[in-house]
């Protein structure tokens, strides 16, 4: 049983940008140098987002997901190692560790946000590296004043779903998780689930069946 439901993330491919919100499909501010952003138009701006996440997925492998609910893309997340996102070298708190891929972008529709979306998102990216093996954490930059919508993620959220500070900053902490806490969460949740069953179940003359502990 699964407290999300329908909802459900799926891999992030060149075919499915068209799935993200339309000014996402053609930023390329972490994808680009800020000298190769200034020349570009709307429409080539868009079209260099698609060679860049080719590259990634031909070069290097899994860098996004794309949170759906039914058939409605409802927020996404993209990654990649730092070698890959020119953008992030503008960064006060750069460079990212060498044992860490970079979180460029996580977006949530804002009818959706407090509804478990952001951590989906997280957990999908998490089970993507930990298959890939050799990571050992994800690091971002943050929004120290707590806004949205500038190409960061405001620190409160960064800290809500696990990522911790690695080097202050007043306005651009770089933050840090390692890779295996992302995964405890669902544990937590089908943990407390199971306790909520017990309280009803089993009943007179049943018998409860011993708990599996899943390896992550």
């Amino acid at each position: 049983m699964s407290l999300l439901g329908s909802r459900r993330t799926i891999p992030l491919t060149v075919d499915r940008l068209a799935l993200l919100p339309a000014p996402c499909q053609a930023c390329v501010f972490w994808e680009l140098d800020p000298v190769r952003r200034e020349r570009l138009t709307g429409d080539d701006a868009a079209e260099e987002k698609g060679v860049w996440v080719s590259q990634v997925l031909r070069d290097w492998g899994s860098c996004g997901r794309i949170a759906m609910a039914e058939e409605d893309p409802i927020g996404y997340v993209v990654w990649a190692p730092p070698a890959f996102v020119p953008g992030a070298d503008a960064f006060p708190t750069a460079p990212v560790s060498t044992d860490a891929v970079l979180m460029t972008t996580l977006y949530v529709d804002p009818a959706w946000r407090r509804a478990g979306i952001g951590r989906l998102l997280i957990q999908g990216m998490a089970r993507d590296l930990i298959k890939r093996g050799g990571i050992r954490a994800v690091e971002c930059f943050a929004d120290a004043r707590g806004r949205s919508g500038h190409h960061v993620v405001p620190q409160g959220f960064c800290e809500h779903v696990g990522f911790k500070t690695q080097r202050a900053h007043g306005t651009s902490p770089r933050m840090r998780m390692e890779l295996r806490s992302a995964l405890t969460w669902r544990d937590e949740v089908e943990q407390a689930l199971e306790r909520l069953l017990g309280a009803v179940r089993p009943g007179a003359g049943q018998v409860a069946q011993p708990k599996v502990n899943r390896a992550r």
